[in-house]
């Protein structure tokens, strides 16, 4: 029970049912209907992955759009977001898995290419700052696609340009970033993500995240030697550093060839939303995303929400769809109590597809518990 006073509800998306947007929505929606005399406040987050443009739109950044190159070579059209001189740029806009036909995957060919056109966009509009949100992606390239683009040059020993995608850089003979557009060096660029894997190796990208992107364990290995020669040709030791192996070694790229900087992606976007003024006053938080698992231990953005809760005093509530973990896991993390669709629907189709209406019950649950 808390005394009567502001909930700030900040939740990731519900992937594949409800956007950030939508969750702050619907969580609103059922506290009013039993606490209507509570100020109920939103700041939608995103923890650098795909919905982070989603967050910064609903912060009052200005949505951009741009047509670039998708993973496929097709043109899609991408968006970012800007306030004055800073952009959040989310590489899923122009690379990421939802631009694939479904059932379709690219893994050894998809490209960076379009994410590139992306940045440069950025910088065309005046960004100083560029916040990276990268997750989601459909890549494996190394961010070669991404920084040749910008102006690189990836050639094999005949001199010509490899071909796009992370399986063709195993005959990359020279890289070449000296004609890297020179705006570049001027700007802050700030790689966010929830993933601080290396490039290559047990834990690299190709190993852990490439059989989502439909790689067989032969397409792996492959691009593991792919990307280890490609590294091999820029800067070895960075394909080690946290957040190298992050969206197919996308995060290698950026920290290699445009100087990034990395962060957690949740850390950057609080700052980026402006989290800290928004607890001010708030009696209780909501948080949540759509599994609340081991994974969202490691920075995602419940995690990080409840930990700048928790440094405030303020007692953190969470929802989600489906719950993996267990009371002691959630105390842990500045968590006080989780709420999950599960918990009135067993039936994990019915939760995706009802997710709304289940998530106002939740809500009129947590206002029972805590705000009476």
């Amino acid at each position: 029970m808390v005394a009567q006073g502001r909930v700030l509800i900040a939740a990731d998306k519900f992937k594949g049912s409800l956007t950030a947007v939508e969750v702050a929505e619907r969580v609103t929606a059922g506290l009013r209907r039993l606490a209507p005399e509570y100020e109920v406040a939103a700041v939608p987050v995103a923890d650098g992955g795909d919905g982070t443009v989603a967050a910064a739109l609903a912060a009052g950044f200005e949505r951009r759009e741009a047509r670039v190159t998708g993973p496929l070579g097709e043109t899609v059209t991408a968006a970012f977001a800007l306030r004055d001189d800073t952009a959040v740029v989310e590489m899923a806009e122009a690379s990421g898995l939802q631009h694939l036909p479904e059932g379709v995957f690219a893994p050894l060919t998809a490209t960076t290419y379009g994410t590139g056109e992306l940045l440069r966009a950025a910088v065309d509009a005046g960004a100083r700052t560029i916040v990276f949100g990268v997750g989601g992606s459909a890549t494996n390239d190394g961010g070669a696609g991404m920084l040749a683009a910008l102006g690189a040059r990836f050639t094999d020993a005949d001199g010509e340009p490899v071909a796009p995608g992370g399986g063709p850089l195993r005959g990359l003979a020279s890289a070449d970033l000296g004609g890297l557009d020179p705006r570049l060096a001027d700007i802050d660029i700030v790689l966010a993500s929830d993933v601080d894997n290396p490039l290559t190796g047990p834990k690299g990208a190709p190993a852990v995240y490439g059989p989502q992107k439909g790689a067989t364990p032969e397409q792996v290995t492959e691009l593991d030697a792919a990307l280890a020669h490609y590294a091999s040709l820029l800067d070895p030791a960075t394909a080690d550093a946290p957040g190298a192996g992050a969206a197919g070694g996308i995060g290698y790229g950026a920290l290699v060839g445009l100087g990034a900087r990395f962060r957690p992606g949740i850390e950057v976007m609080l700052d980026v939303l402006g989290f800290e003024k928004a607890l001010e006053g708030a009696t209780l938080v909501i948080t949540g995303e759509g599994s609340l698992d081991e994974q969202t231990l490691h920075g995602k953005a419940p995690a990080g929400v409840a930990a700048a809760a928790r440094a405030r005093g303020i007692d953190v509530i969470a929802v989600c769809g489906r719950l993996a973990l267990p009371a002691e896991a959630l105390g842990k993390a500045g968590i006080r109590r989780a709420y999950a669709l599960t918990d009135i629907e067993p039936d994990v189709q019915k939760c995706i597809a009802d997710a709304g209406p289940l998530l106002e019950r939740l809500a009129e649950n947590i206002a029972r518990d805590f705000l009476h």
